[in-house]
């Protein structure tokens, strides 16, 4: 019945998807208004017992893997080595800028209501972080190509990567002193590299296993038998081995493709992309599916002055972070004044990062914790269908539609 369930929402996601096609929006913004609706808040197609089922979350895992190769395959060192600098810059501008401005905000307005100061950081660190599938979807639906894509695509890895070391380091700060869960340091440094480690040994074994040329199905087999040991390796550390469910499946599937990318021919690489493209097509609308399930849709009713802040205040740190970025590292003029709008996507990570705050807060501090959790989950479900369309004009105003 769980299985039935679940395809019965894929199809469902997948019409609606294109009805809202049809009138000129992103796919994607249908995929994730499906998940809000099939999800446990609203119909309850997709109820609890099966976003919680173990098999479920293994198969999401591995096509959160598997969206992972969209980045990873444009990772190659002879396309980024002219622009890497510029990307590493603006990427740290938009990142750390969006966690100074909120944190910064917030702080104001926690001072005034006699707040712990504490939260406004707590804001900023789940803020920072981008969710780059909303934003890869568009790209793949529209078939962008441009400066704007070329600098989004190998930003979106290094913006989880700045994302979780800034809001770990954050809430390790704020848990010594407040709570007794404490994080110890050195898990900051496993978050981030572990993924990396796990999908470099195995696209080393897949840049041999690929290199030579094979047929379509027999290419497309073993791509998908290494994507699953991949993310086995994967659940098997976050599911016995981590203290807490941490670790970042995109992470590993862009250090799995990012490797074996760049030791196989251009020529090779492109067979392979192509032989897996209708596989991250279903990947994509059931991780965006998933992404909208936990979205309560009655949230927005009880949206307050912060989420209304936090929305703000996020926006204005993504845009001209980036715009900042691109101005000192004389990119483009599309990447200064559109970039910032394709970075807008973020509910998948708020809402893991916020869940992660939020038990850290409940002992110590619930009035904290309570304040966190209505904000997010508020903000998440409004930025979320603002973001999807503020992205594709992104794209759009920038000119890049069509040119893949």
């Amino acid at each position: 019945m769980l299985l039935i369930r679940l395809l019965a929402a894929i199809i469902l996601a997948a019409l609606i998807g294109r009805i809202i096609a049809k009138i000129k929006l992103p796919s994607i913004l249908g995929w994730l208004i499906a998940g809000m609706i099939l999800g446990p808040h609203a119909i309850s197609l997709l109820n609890d017992t099966l976003l919680e089922n173990e098999f479920y979350l293994i198969g999401i895992h591995i096509l959160e893997c598997a969206v992972g190769l969209m980045i990873g395959t444009e990772l190659v060192w002879k396309k980024i080595q002219k622009t890497g600098k510029s990307i590493i810059i603006t990427t740290l501008t938009q990142s750390l800028g969006t966690f100074i401005l909120v944190s910064s905000v917030f702080a104001c307005v926690f001072y005034f209501m006699e707040i712990p100061l504490y939260l406004a950081f707590i804001f900023g660190g789940i803020a920072l972080a981008t969710a780059p599938a909303p934003a890869l979807s568009i790209v793949r639906e529209f078939k962008t190509k441009g400066p704007v894509t070329d600098t989004l695509v190998p930003m979106a890895a290094l913006d989880d990567m700045v994302g979780v070391v800034v809001f770990f380091t954050t809430i390790s700060i704020v848990a010594r002193n407040i709570s007794e869960q404490k994080m110890p340091i050195y898990m900051i440094a496993v978050v981030v590299l572990l993924p990396l480690l796990i999908g470099v040994i195995t696209g080393l074994i897949g840049g041999v296993v690929l290199k030579k040329e094979k047929s379509k199905r027999i290419t497309l087999i073993y791509l998908l038998i290494l994507i699953i040991v991949t993310a086995g390796i994967g659940f098997i550390f976050n599911t016995y081995i981590m203290p807490k469910p941490l670790l970042n499946f995109m992470l590993m599937g862009m250090a799995f493709s990012a490797t074996f990318s760049n030791m196989v021919s251009e020529e090779r690489l492109e067979e392979i992309v192509l032989a897996f493209n209708p596989i991250l097509g279903i990947a994509m609308i059931i991780v965006i599916l998933n992404l909208g399930a936990p979205l309560d849709y009655h949230s927005i009713f009880g949206a307050g002055i912060f989420t209304v802040v936090y929305i703000i205040a996020r926006a204005c740190g993504k845009y001209f972070g980036a715009w900042t970025g691109a101005y000192f590292t004389k990119s483009p003029d599309a990447v200064r004044k559109y970039l910032g709008l394709t970075l807008l996507p973020h509910s998948g990570v708020s809402l893991v990062f916020t869940g992660i705050a939020a038990t850290t807060l409940t002992g110590a501090a619930p009035e904290c914790a309570k304040i966190i959790q209505g904000t997010i989950a508020a903000a998440a479900v409004i930025n979320e269908v603002i973001a999807v369309i503020a992205a594709k004009k992104g794209f759009e105003w920038a000119g890049e539609f069509g040119k893949e």
